[in-house]
Parts: C-alpha cells; sequence; structure tokens
C-alpha cells in the first residue's frame, strides 16, 4: 500500500509541486485587512482541492460572523470501520513579507534555489499543510479512492494572528474534530535528510502584570532605596520565575510532568548531536 502511494506521489512530484507554487501566490496574509480577500481566495482554493481528492462533507467554516474573520476549511474520510480517526491540522495563513529587501527574490513568487523553495509561506504552513493534502491523494489513487484511517482535515486561516476562530469552535464543536490522534506538521527536521516526529511542545501563556508604587515621581537621590521601585519589582518577579540553571520555579509546575522513558533516551543519543556535560548533566538533575 505505502509503496504504491509513494510511487504516485514520485510520478507526480511536479505536479505537485506547481500546484504548491499557485497556492504560495496567493497572498494570504491574515494580519492586513486588504488582503482578507487574498485569504478567503486560499481557503477557496484548498476546499476546491480537497472535494477534487476525494474529500467528503469539505466545507468552509466562518469563525465569527459579522467580522473580518478568515474562514476554517473542514474535510472528511470516515468510511474505515474498526480503524482509528487522524485529524490533520494546519494553517493557510501567512505573516507579511516585510522587510522586502531581505528578500532574494519576490516573497509570492516561488523560485527554486539551491534545492529549495522560496517563498512566504513554503514551511509556515502552506507547504508542509500541502503535503498532507498530497499524501491523502496519493493513497486515494492507489487504494480505490479509500484510506487506510479514517481522516478528518481542519485547516485554519488565523493562526497568525491568534488563533481565536479555531479556539471558539473547538470549544463549542468538540466532536466535530473527534479523533484518536492529531497530525500536525509545523514543526522542524532535527537535521537535513532526517524524518522527525515531534511528539511533543512547549506551551504558551499570556499575561500582563501591572506593579504600582508611588503616585507621585519621587527623586531616586532622596527617596531611592526607602521607596519601592515598580520596576526594581518587576525585575525581581521576572527574575524569579527560572533559577540560573534554567530550573522553573513556578511552584508545581513539574508535578506532573513524566520523566522520559528508556526507550526515548536512547533514541535522543542516536541523534547526529553532542551535548555538552553541563547540559547533561542539568538534564538528568530535572529528570
Amino acid at each position: 500500500m505505502s509503496t504504491a502511494a509513494v510511487e504516485f506521489a514520485r510520478q507526480n512530484q511536479p505536479r505537485f509541486l506547481n500546484e504548491l507554487k499557485d497556492l504560495l501566490r496567493i497572498p494570504s496574509i491574515s494580519t492586513l485587512p486588504e488582503h482578507s480577500g487574498d485569504v478567503r481566495r486560499a481557503a477557496e482554493t484548498l476546499a476546491s482541492e480537497m472535494r477534487r481528492i476525494g474529500l467528503e462533507t469539505v466545507r468552509l467554516i466562518e469563525t465569527e460572523a459579522g467580522k473580518t474573520r478568515h474562514p476554517l476549511v473542514y474535510g472528511e474520510w470516515l468510511h474505515a470501520a474498526g480503524k482509528p480517526t487522524v485529524l490533520c491540522y494546519g494553517h493557510y495563513d501567512v505573516q507579511p513579507p516585510d522587510p522586502l529587501d531581505e528578500w532574494l527574490t519576490p516573497p509570492f513568487e516561488p523560485t527554486e534555489r539551491n534545492g529549495n523553495l522560496y517563498a512566504r509561506g513554503a514551511v509556515d504552513d502552506k507547504g508542509q499543510m500541502y503535503m498532507h493534502l498530497k499524501a491523502l491523494e496519493a493513497l486515494f489513487k492507489t487504494r480505490n479512492g479509500t484510506l487506510p484511517v479514517n481522516v478528518r482535515v481542519i485547516l485554519e486561516g488565523e493562526e497568525e494572528v491568534g488563533g481565536e476562530g479555531i479556539a471558539a469552535f473547538v470549544r463549542e464543536h468538540p466532536e466535530a474534530l473527534k479523533a484518536d490522534f492529531a497530525l500536525v506538521s509545523d514543526t522542524e527536521m532535527f537535521a537535513p535528510e532526517l524524518p522527525t516526529l515531534c511528539v511533543g511542545l512547549r506551551g504558551m501563556i499570556y499575561t500582563e502584570i501591572e506593579v504600582r508604587g508611588a503616585k507621585t515621581d519621587l527623586h531616586s537621590g532622596m527617596y531611592g532605596g526607602a521607596a519601592p521601585n515598580p520596576f526594581v519589582a518587576l525585575a525581581q518577579i521576572i527574575a524569579g520565575l527560572k533559577d540560573r540553571e534554567g530550573k522553573i520555579l513556578i511552584p508545581g509546575f513539574y508535578d506532573d510532568m513524566e520523566a522520559p522513558s528508556a526507550e526515548e533516551k536512547a533514541a535522543w543519543k542516536r541523534l547526529p548531536f553532542t551535548r555538552s556535560i553541563t547540559a547533561k548533566r542539568r538534564w538528568d538533575r530535572r529528570c
């Protein structure tokens, strides 16, 4: 099965590449209102392609009516009875290409150079996302229009502006994305020609801290040291988040963390990378 699909992909690589280039030419810049039409055009292009390759129930999902929001693109194939369901995620919006003078070639005119494809979105995330669709096409074509597992595909157009639309959709319609596991190809390869499976990512949190001091400005020569300084307090708060070796000092932060397994450590040791003794000791102590 996989051999036939891979061979199909190899034979159709020139077409796949040209299709990707056409997608990359669409300036789907979600952060700029003047490109909202381009973002929608990219969404419609992907929906059309998803229908063409064999996905079903393909539709655009408006994220917030009445506001300048960019649609989700959804498609599925759920006929593999008794098999797991994979949720494929990607985003079709891109960041602005500024500063333009740092580009060797126009950002929305895909250019092949030294075996690489250069364009805005070629690796974040149109390139990886489109590989998912082409892999599905190869499987459909070599399995008489079927897939070995159940598949849901969700593509968003607001990843570069915070992803509020998809966050709301997940909260309100969890059953629409129900799956046994998710596949996201928006990370990196460990090294050239070394396929990499990333099984976990660090999370992020945004917060705002307000520190208040005296009502009026106090002269540092007369009051410095005696009157608390909000800037010093902020520096102390931030400095207290980690120790000098990088350990996070937030109470309870490590309570639910699982140590890497022996198999994981063995796999890491096989990677073409040499850690310093200091880094190794630091990691062993945390684990």
